[in-house]
């Protein structure tokens, strides 16, 4: 029974791709993949493709790309699919009622924590500037309400002190897609029971905004890590130094209270460091405007000036 289901597959960014690729490699058929419109890109406005849709042309699969599902021509055209089931990867639209109730087996998604913790857009991020050990995937029940679905499997992933929100997403990406694949068989012979969510434990992420990767240098040193992490690559954190956005693209916490909060200072072998509210950033990886990134004894040498100066929070 499994081999001849049929799967329409709803994803945009590169998170969602190892699921696609997972999902053309097994014993199902993906009848088509809906992604989010291409969107003109630089001074040419040439039209950037998702990752989803890249992969989904590479493989020959039929690709669709909307708008939203307000339109019920849209609704029409993908029951006429016939799917047995929607899997979901960081699509980009909600679902309305007429699209979760066309597949008899629902429509499932993958979401880059353990729900019902970091439900929302951002969870990633959320887990690291939390400080959380871990975090995880969970392959749910889509419902009206966003990630609050009944959960169907889940798996713990270690969030590594060098992890920033680029290589976490890397791995959640991998582990949701094996997850999907071992959880699909279970889930097509109806033996596997949907745990509803603790409402009481929730908790919800928000969306981000270029503004947020600010440098606060009044805050604790391990606080402006976990940001720096967070951040990267997107919105990334910034300060200003002579006029200038310098981007702190790698840095480490360190104890110490000598200088002041905002001054650059030396830490020997060609180390630097900020003063911040409590404790020392060791600056690693540094980007000033117009400059490549560069590591922190590079960017010394041609910016000799840069210890003792002071860090400024906006421009």
């Amino acid at each position: 029974m499994a081999s001849m289901m049929n799967i329409v597959f709803m994803g945009s960014p590169a998170f969602a791709v190892p699921a696609l690729k997972e999902l053309v490699s097994s014993e199902y058929d993906v009848v088509a993949v809906y992604t989010q419109p291409d969107k003109p890109v630089g001074r040419g406005r040439i039209a950037s493709l998702t990752a989803v849709k890249r992969v989904a042309l590479e493989h020959g699969l039929e690709v669709r790309q909307v708008q939203s599902f307000a339109d019920a021509g849209t609704i029409a055209s993908l029951a006429r699919l016939n799917p047995d089931v929607i899997v979901v990867a960081a699509f980009g639209h909600i679902l309305p009622p007429q699209v979760l109730a066309i597949p008899p087996f629902g429509c499932i998604n993958l979401h880059p924590s353990l729900l019902p913790r970091y439900r929302g857009p951002t969870p990633i991020p959320a887990a690291i500037l939390s400080g959380d050990e871990y975090t995880g995937a969970t392959i749910m029940v889509v419902n009206q309400r966003i990630d609050s679905g009944p959960i169907l499997t889940q798996r713990r992933v270690d969030i590594a002190p060098e992890d920033t929100t680029g290589s976490l997403t890397t791995k959640l990406a991998q582990v949701a897609a094996h997850l999907l694949i071992e959880t699909l068989p279970t889930w097509f012979s109806r033996s596997l029971a949907p745990q509803t969510q603790r409402e009481e434990d929730a908790t919800y992420s928000k969306l981000l905004s270029k503004k947020e990767g600010e440098i606060d240098w009044q805050l604790p040193a391990l606080d402006i890590w976990r940001r720096v992490r967070a951040f990267y690559p997107w919105p990334g954190c910034y300060t200003t130094w002579q006029g200038k956005v310098l981007k702190i693209v790698e840095g480490i916490p360190l104890p110490g209270e000598l200088g002041e909060t905002g001054i650059v200072l030396s830490l020997g072998r060609g180390e630097v460091g900020v003063k911040c509210g409590e404790g020392i950033l060791s600056l690693l990886r540094l980007q000033l405007e117009g400059r490549s990134e560069m590591d922190a004894e590079e960017f010394l040498r041609g910016q000799r000036n840069f210890i003792g100066a002071r860090l400024h929070n906006s421009k």
